[in-house]
């Protein structure tokens, strides 16, 4: 039996789409259909799905409030199937943030919807200071001065954790 996996993501800058990717490659390598949506595009029916991903990531402390409002909206259709959420921040990138029960932004998300996903993950995301424009430059840097980060204008860094990524979707493929 195939089964309908749909994987909706809101993205700044890109990397929750790179994450997103990764694992439409873990499910197809599992011979699973899978569909990737943003959250802008997403029009079908839920019900058409076995197993829903939502995947978000943060700016200003925040997860993109569709993300939120796509959930409270459809909660009774998401009740109805197995579904998970990831967040992609760069809080992320410490040992002792990077779990869904000790990251910050995943906690005070879970506060904001109804109902809780069959699977929860957070990874880390990228830091790349010559990508942002200059308001969001300064405020992250900012934030990194504050949570002892890189502040190098240059800096460059991918924190993601690849094989966590697999290793969530081999979990998924599952579900």
């Amino acid at each position: 039996m195939k089964v309908n996996t749909a994987i909706i993501y809101a993205s700044v800058d890109g990397q929750t789409l790179k994450i997103c990717n990764k694992l439409m490659e873990v499910f197809e390598q599992n011979e699973q259909e899978v569909e990737l949506f943003s959250i802008e595009d997403f029009n079908e029916d839920i019900v058409n799905y076995n197993r829903l991903i939502l995947g978000a990531s943060i700016r200003y402390g925040v997860h993109d409030k569709k993300v939120i409002d796509f959930i409270n909206t459809n909660k009774e259709q998401l009740d109805a199937i197995k579904t998970a959420f990831f967040s992609v921040n760069l809080v992320a990138r410490k040992s002792e943030k990077n779990k869904p029960d000790t990251n910050p932004y995943v906690i005070k998300f879970f506060k904001s919807i109804e109902g809780t996903p069959t699977r929860v993950e957070v990874f880390a995301g990228k830091l790349d200071y010559k990508k942002y424009p200059f308001f969001d430059r300064i405020m992250i840097q900012f934030i990194m001065w504050m949570t002892k980060g890189p502040t190098n204008s240059d800096a460059e860094i991918e924190y993601t954790n690849w094989d966590r990524v697999t290793e969530f979707g081999n979990r998924l493929t599952a579900l």
